[in-house]
């Protein structure tokens, strides 16, 4: 189970840099304000980036936000406007604008919203995280069901595709150079939208898909897609987290220090009620809940929590040289752009440090049963695999980790690797390969197989 959260008080593309500098054009500052007695505060997000939920889907369905703004008690009456997006791109440019307030996004593109921020003279600032994962886990490289493709390196002279600028771009190119590969030269990339390339993947127009949260698994999930590469085998941290105009940061502190309350409160809700949170999102964004459940359940992929980890800083500045390569960027001023002041003051010094010594659980499995409200643990892959196989139609979902890297995968859309007398899951057929080439014996099998084995 997920450590309990300690308690706290009550894709940059051409056509994204031309819409930003045709909004900036247009004049006019849209900062949170109001008559004097009516503020509106306008949050941008995006709903099915769920690593973001925590400071957009969720938050918004639970309406913490509104509740800590009616309890300022400064005789101002403030009203939300959530806007919704598909990427970070377009928050950077209403942000840029003075059209948004508080954003949220993944890390390649905080660091484009921080680079554009400061070049049109309306600087941001990185105020808290939303879901992060140590390792990398949150971006995935998948094929389709039945490509003969099983490592990175068949990708030379294929069509892939990705969201140019994007934390799910950053770890193709970095996983492309260690597999020896140009990302330039070596292969097409295709610059698209996520649903576009999943659409692509689908057509057979695009060889291979490099995305982030949720859509490598929602793909998996729905078998449109297979693992082909787990970002966790980077062992880079990538995170999401919320960006907020300085401007407005320095105009109305109080009501940004209400949001990260608001976001903590959205925290421990979800870690409190892992499935109930995961239905929630699931219907106001038309994902499936199973797919939703992945990412950001007990033993999800994604760790919640609003703190500003240093090794999560570190990451950031080492993503800035990917951007410059891809000339998205200059040079970014992390330290400059991050200011943790906001989210230490809303949670309190103490809380604030312990949640910077809490971490990501111990990974494990689980089983989600139909009609369940918890989902049940499970130690090891046999005994959940005895379990399956003896609940076959009572299971609504099965999870479990990768035998090497943790990353969380759905139990029948694992590789599986028969060793001794042990079973053995991994997300795709490279990480299974590695384990095999130094066991003796062992062997991938059908998932069918392992059930078999494991009753």
């Amino acid at each position: 189970m997920k450590p309990k959260r300690p308690p706290l008080p009550a894709t940059a593309s051409a056509a994204a840099v031309a819409l930003l500098l045709s909004l900036t054009a247009c004049g006019g500052d849209a900062s949170a304000g109001g008559d004097g007695s009516t503020v509106t505060v306008t949050v941008g997000y995006q709903s099915r980036t769920i690593n973001t939920v925590t400071a957009g889907t969720l938050l918004r369905s639970l309406g913490h936000f509104e509740r800590q703004l009616n309890a300022l008690g400064d005789g101002v009456t403030y009203k939300v406007d959530w806007q919704d997006y598909a990427t970070g791109a377009p928050i950077t440019a209403q942000m840029t604008a003075g059209k948004i307030d508080i954003g949220s996004m993944g890390d390649f593109p905080l660091l484009i919203n921080a680079a554009r921020g400061k070049q049109l003279g309306k600087p941001t600032r990185l105020v808290s995280v939303t879901g992060y994962n140590l390792r990398g886990g949150l971006n995935t490289v998948v094929t389709a069901p039945g490509s003969p493709l099983t490592s990175l390196k068949d990708l030379k002279g294929r069509k892939v595709s990705t969201s140019v600028g994007s934390a799910a771009d950053g770890t193709l190119v970095r996983a492309l150079q260690r597999a020896g590969l140009d990302p330039d030269e070596d292969i097409e990339k295709l610059n698209q939208q996520p649903a576009v390339g999943a659409s692509a993947l689908s057509s057979g127009s695009a060889d291979a898909l490099s995305q982030f949260v949720a859509w490598p698994g929602l793909l998996a999930h729905q078998g449109k897609a297979k693992a082909l590469y787990d970002g966790a085998r980077l062992g880079l941290p990538t995170f999401h987290g919320v960006a907020a105009r300085e401007d407005f940061a320095k105009e109305r502190p109080a009501v940004l220090e209400a949001f990260l309350r608001a976001q903590a409160q959205a925290t421990d809700y979800l870690d409190a009620h892992p499935v109930a949170a995961a239905e929630k999102v699931a219907e106001a964004t038309g994902l499936p809940a199973e797919a939703v459940y992945l990412y950001n359940g007990a033993q999800g992929i994604a760790t919640f929590d609003p703190a500003i980890r240093p090794s999560l800083v570190a990451a950031l500045e080492k993503d800035v040289a990917i951007l410059k390569d891809a000339r998205l960027t200059g040079d970014v001023d992390v330290d400059a752009f991050v200011d943790d002041r906001y989210v230490k003051k809303a949670l309190g010094p103490a809380a604030y440090a312990r949640h910077l010594a809490a971490g990501p659980p111990e990974p494990a499995g689980e089983v989600w049963p139909k009609g369940a409200a918890k989902t049940l643990p499970f130690t090891s892959a046999r005994s959940l695999l005895k379990y399956v196989a003896a609940h076959r139609d009572q299971v609504r979902a099965a999870y479990v980790p990768d035998a090497t890297t943790g990353t969380l995968w759905f139990a029948d859309r694992s590789v599986w690797v028969a060793d001794g007398d042990e079973l053995l899951p991994f997300v795709t057929p490279e990480n299974a390969r590695d384990h095999i080439a130094g066991h003796g014996g062992a062997r991938v099998v059908p998932y069918a197989e392992a059930l078999e084995r494991a009753s």
